[in-house]
């Protein structure tokens, strides 16, 4: 089964991302990911550095096995790559909204309409890096996205029982305007390949309510102020014009961390913004409407919730016992394989038993597959340390090197006989790595990595965090 996901705009991106990353670590998903993100702003830093991370997962993956009878659940999902993960737009770079419209041929009636619709601000707007926050724009130009032969694309792949989930914004321009175009072609269009299966396909969908807010800037079209009443306009069309066409409606927001100011850019490179905690639990949702039975006898509207609305600094025990189990453990397993890669040098992996047991020179250590997942548990750091510095900050982690396995906010590891003799517990990783035999002559070095660090990594958690 594939589960087809628009990530539309930015948030949509950075969704993404989150979901990349956790599937890395390992988070179980019971289907196929097809991510496809829907932005006009080609160079979004959110967009591109998102589709640089998926591209490098789905390198690292399909240089391994899951088809055996080893346990490894890093990269574990498989992450299909369609149209390079986007959906281009058509006729929209770097031009104004009434070019784009064509306003200089139209009637003078029809200019006049035009006019009555659109302030001078929204006809001048170039859209080369987007809506600027302006879904009355965006639900014009993403209304033909369906006619382009990526979509099309897409479409023929499309089987039965395959599901579609949609991410978007609710107070921004591209998502608030994209969620019901898409959602509306998917459920009408009988022109679009495989209609049959895709109109009728279980349909999920993210609603991201305002977690943030933007500094004022008078050279921007972007003012935080209109967010909320974006929300509620948008709300009440939901409340009207989605709930039949849709199985499963999540909805996620933060009204306490609306106070910190990200940097007011309108798109580009620029616009790359911190990971924060909301845009991790959205993924979450990708995962549960994918692991989900049947939804077809929806609507089922969901949120999320945590333990206490007061909490400015999340840990794993403040979430229920069911996200705990499904992302607690994955998540503590990449991060120490993490850790380990970044201590060691080629020389120290050399001179482990380990790695001569299974052929590992100099050469994997430098190989392409090596090099991208060094480059996703960069990443995987970087995207923990972002939300760790955000409002409201998520801090599962301890950046302590003392004690490498006083890792965990809140756990406190156990004490082994090694740790009376030994301050560096690197030692202990070394040694769990050399009693561990996953070596079979007929799996690649890649796999015998990968696989050997999966094990070792769960045996430590188990042995001195109890998971």
């Amino acid at each position: 089964m594939k589960t087809f996901v628009f990530g539309i705009g930015g948030t949509g991106a950075r969704v993404l991302r989150s979901l990349t990353l956790l599937l890395a670590s390992g988070v179980e998903c019971k289907s196929t990911i097809v991510p496809v993100i829907i932005d006009p702003d080609l160079n979004n830093g959110d967009l591109t550095r998102t589709v640089s991370l998926m591209q490098r997962y789905t390198a690292v993956r399909d240089a391994l096995n899951f088809t055996n009878n080893g346990k490894n659940k890093f990269f574990g999902t498989e992450i299909f790559e369609e149209c390079n993960f986007r959906l281009p737009i058509n006729n929209s770079q770097n031009v104004t909204f009434q070019e784009f419209m064509d306003m200089d041929n139209m009637t003078t009636e029809s200019k006049a309409m035009l006019k009555m619709l659109y302030s001078d601000k929204n006809l001048e707007s170039n859209m080369i890096v987007g809506f600027k926050g302006n879904p009355n724009i965006g639900s014009v130009v993403l209304n033909q996205f369906a006619d382009t032969e990526e979509f099309k694309n897409l479409a023929n792949d499309f089987t039965d029982g395959d599901r579609i989930f949609i991410i978007s914004s609710i107070f921004g321009g591209t998502g608030a305007s994209g969620f019901p175009l898409l959602l509306k072609t998917l459920r009408t269009n009988d022109s679009i390949p495989n209609h049959g299966l895709i109109n009728k396909a279980e349909i999920g969908a993210l609603t991201v309510l305002p977690y943030f807010k933007v500094n004022q800037d008078e050279e921007s079209s972007i003012e935080s102020d209109t967010f909320i009443s974006k929300t509620k306009a948008a709300l009440a069309y939901y409340d009207k014009n989605i709930g039949r066409d849709i199985n499963a409606l999540y909805y996620i927001g933060d009204n306490t961390a609306v106070q910190k100011g990200y940097d007011n850019n309108e798109g580009g490179d620029a616009q790359k913004n911190k990971a924060h905690l909301m845009e991790m639990l959205s993924a979450l949702a990708v995962v549960d409407f994918a692991n989900a039975q049947s939804n077809a006898g929806g609507p089922v509207y969901k949120e999320f919730g945590l333990a206490s609305d007061e909490v400015e600094n999340v840990i794993f025990s403040d979430f229920a016992p069911g996200t705990i189990s499904q992302i607690r453990k994955p998540m503590t397993q990449m991060m120490l394989f993490t850790h380990y890669l970044k201590k060691m040098s080629v020389d120290n992996f050399l001179s482990q038993q380990w790695s001569q047991d299974y052929g590992l020179d100099r050469n994997f250590f430098a190989s392409d597959f090596v090099n991208n997942l060094r480059y996703l548990q960069n990443d995987y750091e970087t995207w923990l340390k972002e939300m760790e510095d955000n409002d409201v900050g998520f801090v599962p982690f301890t950046w302590n090197n003392d004690n490498l396995f006083d890792i965990v906010n809140g756990l406190t590891p156990t004490k082994s006989f090694f740790s009376r003799f030994r301050k560096d517990n690197y030692e202990l990783f070394d040694i769990t790595l050399d009693k561990k035999h996953v070596s079979n002559n007929s799996e690649t070095k890649e796999q015998k990595f990968t696989e050997l660090f999966y094990q070792s990594t769960e045996t430590l958690v188990q042995d001195k965090l109890n998971m």
